[in-house]
């Protein structure tokens, strides 16, 4: 079951989160009945993925008082968090989101492809394949960096343990395999037999999947499992500056993926909950200066070019490839790899405890 949260912490309490856990403690929390057309007031559902939550928290609060003071309308967001996948499995099976905000497309076309909740072309409604903002995939390692983890080789050598969270059920893990994959498929010599053998190799290397990438967080941070931690940009720099200065550094490869996490109404369930005005406001808000800013500030890349360059100084600069580029797009990734059978099926084995 996600977990379903609304309000603004306090940085502490936001911090108090990521250590304690709160991922890994599935709940149903502070969800009220939701709203429907009326002077009464109108509750939004957000069901996003894991990292995101302390981002919408404070982008939540931006939206309610600018939508309200132009509606005078009371509004209040309510956020759920988990696995991409998993959260994508909510909402099919019946978890009324106004909103997604989900790690990556397949993950959205799913809603499609197997609820019709949203049209076939959902990804054309808003700028930028409705991504307003990116990421990528870096490594978190221990201060001084003991191992001497520099690039995506250092991850298959005997004797490294790396922390990714599980491709079937997490977004984040699933980007990290395929930067993982991308690396070796278009380096020097590469080819998909050469790139299928390094992500076994790396795979040998994984003592535990957890189901999010909060979850693999915790277990790299607060359990003191592995060298190093494939991670989302954003979670990386959320670790390192904000929870674990002293304790962890980022180390960014020589190239990686760009991920694109993207967002959509769930129409079925705005047109029954009366909501799609105030949905459709929301997601564009996210592309608006205070939106792009307060993604910047939450360590998403801006797709703003002139927020960005304002943030430019915070975010390395990597060479980036696109799923386009390596892999044909999601769906073809997704049929390859993560499905039953696929090439993660074929190449992991869980180890025994």
């Amino acid at each position: 079951m996600p977990t379903v949260s609304t309000g603004v912490r306090s940085q502490r309490s936001r911090t108090h989160s990521l250590l304690l856990l709160a991922a890994l403690v599935p709940l149903l929390h502070g969800c009220s009945k939701p709203g429907t057309e009326s002077s009464e007031a109108v509750t939004l559902l957000n069901v996003s993925y894991d990292p995101t939550r302390e981002f919408y928290e404070e982008f939540n609060a931006a939206f309610v008082k600018q939508w309200e003071a132009k509606s005078g309308k009371k509004l209040s967001i309510k956020q759920s968090h988990g696995g991409s996948g998993k959260q994508a499995r909510a909402v099919i099976d019946g978890l009324e989101a106004d909103v997604v905000t989900l790690a990556l497309a397949y993950d959205v076309d799913m809603l499609h492809d197997k609820a019709d909740l949203i049209p076939k072309n959902w990804q054309t409604r808003l700028e930028t394949n409705s991504a307003p903002y990116t990421s990528t995939i870096v490594f978190v390692v221990r201060k001084g960096n003991p191992k001497g983890l520099r690039d995506w080789e250092d991850l298959i050598q005997p004797g490294v343990s790396v922390i990714t969270p599980n491709p079937k059920t997490s977004g984040g893990a699933r980007w990290n395999y395929l930067a993982a994959w991308g690396h070796a498929l278009r380096k020097e010599g590469g080819d998909e037999t050469k790139a299928q053998e390094f992500i076994t190799r790396l795979f040998r290397n994984v003592p535990v999947l957890d189901s999010g990438a909060r979850g693999a967080t915790t277990t790299f941070a607060e359990r003191g499992l592995g060298d190093v931690l494939l991670a989302w940009e954003n979670e990386a720099l959320l670790l390192t500056e904000e929870v674990g200065k002293e304790r962890f550094e980022i180390i960014v490869p020589s190239e990686s993926i760009l991920a694109e996490p993207p967002v959509t109404v769930v129409d079925k369930n705005v047109d029954k909950r009366g909501t799609r005005a105030v949905a459709e406001a929301y997601l564009k808000h996210l592309y608006s200066d205070e939106g792009q800013e307060i993604a910047a500030k939450h360590h998403y890349r801006p797709r703003s070019q002139a927020i960005a360059a304002k943030h430019a100084s915070h975010f390395p600069s990597v060479k980036l490839f696109t799923i386009d580029e390596a892999f044909g797009g999601w769906r073809k990734a997704q049929q390859a790899h993560f499905d039953d059978g696929g090439i993660f099926d074929r190449i992991y084995a869980p180890k025994s405890q």
